[in-house]
């Protein structure tokens, strides 16, 4: 069991399999281009689509939820989803996360190629289309600095230790404030 306490982050190559990416991809490009009212004001300085809660997303959240427990041999649930497409100029504030975000997972679906690693306290990671990367959201800053690119798609999967101290945050407290 891994030592939650000292928990940083891993990477899971391939954590999502192509079939599963290409769906997600076609998903967001359409989600996107039809976006007239869901953008992320508060984080982004942007304005980027974004969705609390996507249905398929919470699918996904379910499904992958073995995998995450696996690697950290932990029981978790779910709290939440939270999808966003990038766009240009757009970062990630240097932050840590609320509880409900005690175990996460950031995905990346699909970009235009330029490269954007996510700071993990200090360190960049580089995710390719499926990749993954878990984290202690509420323990490691992490963050993004200004995308040169035209767009990158990133999922985040959100849970809690079932037998932790957010347990009670199992279906999230709320939307992000």
């Amino acid at each position: 069991m891994v030592d939650l306490e000292k928990f940083k982050y891993n990477i899971i190559r391939n954590f999502l399999d192509q079939s599963e990416v290409d769906l997600l991809k076609e998903y967001c490009v359409i989600k996107h281009r039809d976006n007239k009212d869901s953008f992320d004001l508060i984080q982004t300085n942007t304005g980027d689509t974004s969705f609390y809660k996507d249905p398929l997303m919470q699918i996904f959240l379910k499904k992958k939820k073995n995998i995450i427990e696996k690697n950290l041999d932990v029981k978790l649930d779910e709290t939440y989803t939270f999808w966003r497409c990038y766009t240009y100029n757009a970062t990630l504030e240097k932050h840590t996360d609320r509880p409900s975000c005690e175990l996460s997972a950031t995905i990346h679906i699909d970009s235009d190629g330029t490269k954007w690693p996510i700071f993990m306290g200090g360190e960049p990671v580089e995710l390719n289309p499926g990749d993954a990367v878990i984290y202690s959201g509420c323990n490691i800053e992490h963050w993004r600095e200004p995308f040169e690119g035209d767009y990158h798609i990133q999922t985040f999967f959100h849970y809690v230790n079932a037998n932790g101290p957010y347990a009670q945050y199992k279906g999230d407290m709320g939307k992000p404030q």
